[in-house]
């Protein structure tokens, strides 16, 4: 299996809704198509919020998971 490596991070642990997914937006603005972002949060609406961010704007959604109270997530930024 290929490991995926993120050409940025952003911590939103310690965020709550809204506060996550408003944060996600501004980075992904800052970054180019195709590279990658990985996040860690701690709220878990972000299991639902961030997956439909990805479905509206056209970014993929590489890989979701948890450990204990984290949620990581790797995104590809779209065109």
């Amino acid at each position: 299996m290929v490991e995926i490596k993120a050409d940025q991070t952003m911590d939103a642990t310690g965020l709550y809704c809204p506060e996550p997914v408003m944060l996600l937006h501004n980075k992904v603005r800052e970054m180019n198509s195709g590279q990658v972002l990985e996040i860690t949060a701690t709220d878990p609406s972000t299991q639902r919020d961030i997956p439909k961010f990805c479905t509206f704007l056209g970014h993929e959604l590489l890989s979701q998971s948890s450990v204990e109270d984290r949620f990581m997530y790797l995104i590809r930024k779209g065109e």
